[in-house]
C-alpha cells in the first residue's frame, strides 16, 4: 500500500507527473492496472486547483520579496506555453491542450496546460476533459517506454 501512495504522491508533483509515476511503479514490480489508475488519479487530483487558483496566487505573488521571481517565472512559463497552443491550434485549442498535456516532453503536463488554460481564460470543463486524455495518453505512452527499457534490463540481467 506504501509503494502505491508513492505513485499517488509522484504524479501530482509538478514537472515529474505521471510522467515519474508509472516508470516508478513499473520499476518496482508493482500491478500495473492499480499502479495506472492510482497514477492518473494522482495526475488529476491538483488540476481544478491548478485551473481555478494557481493564476491568482502566482498574481498575487509575482512582486512579492522571496517568492516574486519563481511566481513570476512559472506566471511567464504558462502564457508562454498558452500563447503558443493557441497559435498552433487556431480553433482547435483543446486538441492541442489534449495534446500538449499528453506528450511527455521536459515543461509540458497537467500543470503547465491547465495553468495555461487558465491564462487562456478557456472553458473549465473542457479543459479538464482534454487534460484528462492527455494524463491518458502520456500514461499509455510512459507505460510503454518502461515496459521496453524495464524488459531490456531484464534480459540483460
Amino acid at each position: 500500500m506504501k509503494k502505491y501512495l508513492w505513485v499517488l504522491l509522484i504524479s501530482m508533483l509538478p514537472l515529474v507527473e505521471i510522467r515519474g509515476a508509472v516508470p516508478y511503479a513499473v520499476g518496482m514490480d508493482l500491478p500495473l492496472v492499480p499502479s495506472i489508475i492510482v497514477a492518473i488519479i494522482g495526475n488529476m487530483i491538483p488540476v481544478p486547483f491548478i485551473f481555478l487558483f494557481a493564476r491568482r496566487i502566482l498574481e498575487w505573488g509575482k512582486d512579492k520579496k522571496v517568492i516574486g521571481p519563481f511566481f513570476t517565472w512559472c506566471l511567464q512559463k504558462g502564457e508562454k506555453g498558452g500563447r503558443k497552443l493557441e497559435e498552433k491550434a487556431g480553433r482547435g485549442l483543446y486538441w492541442a491542450l489534449f495534446l500538449f498535456v499528453g506528450i511527455p516532453v521536459p515543461g509540458t503536463g497537467a500543470w503547465t496546460g491547465m495553468l495555461a488554460a487558465s491564462i487562456l481564460d478557456m472553458d473549465f470543463k473542457k479543459s479538464t476533459i482534454a487534460a484528462l486524455g492527455g494524463v491518458l495518453l502520456a500514461g499509455a505512452i510512459m507505460l510503454a517506454a518502461s515496459l521496453g527499457v524495464f524488459g531490456a534490463i531484464d534480459l540483460v540481467k
